[in-house]
């Protein structure tokens, strides 16, 4: 049997960015199982906001290529900031996009499995903000995961080098990587 192919994705455009951060950190844990993986990082696509205007002249080419890439997987590693206690709009787009589907075409979303995560500076890590992720995601066809981490005061989070320096941390990271690989492995 093949190794799976992951998607490790986070929903923010700033370059700093802690979920973009903690999503390749989940990424390297998941290559360690084996599995194929690859980092999309959104603030690298021109993607416009979804309009069907501009849809009708024919997808964008980084919303198609994000759209193609992600029907190729077989999971997918997220990381959603959470802005006013909710999905960021950079990512909801960018689902937006990727969730239109083209007569004859496979839907990018259905079937995948997803595993959430998140983190922010604050108390809570971004946890309010992943039930409208795992709610958007479910609707259009994907199978999430249960577990999911929210990961507080990333201030203290990462090294200078943008890995996790709290064992701990890594640890759950690390687990849900795992998961994720495990049980899209046993669906393929």
């Amino acid at each position: 049997m093949s190794a799976p192919k992951i998607i490790a994705l986070a929903g923010s455009l700033r370059k700093e960015s802690f979920n973009q951060k903690l999503i390749n950190e989940a990424a390297r844990f998941a290559l360690q199982t084996g599995a194929e993986v690859e980092v999309i990082q959104l603030n690298e696509l021109d993607i416009p906001l979804f309009n069907e205007d501009i849809e009708a002249q024919g997808t964008p080419a980084d919303a198609q290529r994000l759209k193609d890439t992600l029907r190729s997987a077989d999971g997918i590693l997220l990381a959603s900031p959470e802005y006013n206690g909710s999905i960021t709009a950079p990512l909801k787009n960018a689902i937006d996009w990727a969730s239109r589907t083209e007569q004859g075409a496979v839907p990018a979303f259905r079937n995948k499995v997803v595993a959430l995560f998140a983190t922010s500076p604050g108390g809570l890590g971004g946890l309010r903000g992943l039930n409208h992720v795992r709610d958007i995601l479910s609707g259009i066809g994907s199978l999430v995961l249960a577990d999911q981490l929210a990961v507080p005061s990333a201030f203290s989070v990462f090294d200078d080098n943008g890995q996790i320096s709290d064992p701990e941390v890594a640890d759950k990271v690390s687990s849900l990587a795992h998961q994720l690989v495990s049980v899209t492995s046993k669906l393929k």
